[in-house]
C-alpha cells in the first residue's frame, strides 16, 4: 500500500551528510519525495512509496546515518503525493 509521510528530524542532522545518505537510501528503497535543511537546524522530508519502504527509510534516517544523531523525530502521514524521483532541496 502506498503512503506519504512528512518528517522532521532534530539533533545533529546538518553538516553530517544526512541529506545525501537519505537520498542514496531512498533510491535503494524506491522511495520518492524530497529532503531539505531548515534554518533552525532541523531536516524536513517527505517520503512517498510503499509503506514498508517508507518505514525502512524512516528507521534508517533515525539510526543508520553514522555521523548523525537524531534526538527526536516527528512523522505524520499526509495525503498521498506522487513524485517522479527523490530530490535534495
Amino acid at each position: 500500500m502506498e503512503t506519504t509521510v512528512h518528517a522532521i528530524f532534530r539533533g545533529r542532522v546538518q553538516g553530517v551528510n544526512f541529506r545525501m545518505e537519505t537520498f542514496l537510501r531512498a533510491r535503494d528503497f524506491g522511495v520518492k519525495g524530497w529532503i531539505r535543511n531548515l534554518p533552525d537546524g532541523t531536516v524536513e522530508a517527505v517520503f512517498s512509496g510503499e509503506e514498508n519502504a517508507v518505514s525502512e527509510l524512516t528507521s534508517y534516517c533515525r539510526t543508520g546515518i553514522r555521523k548523525a544523531f537524531v534526538e527526536s523525530y516527528t512523522g505524520e502521514k499526509i495525503e498521498n503525493q506522487h513524485f517522479h524521483d527523490f530530490s535534495i532541496r
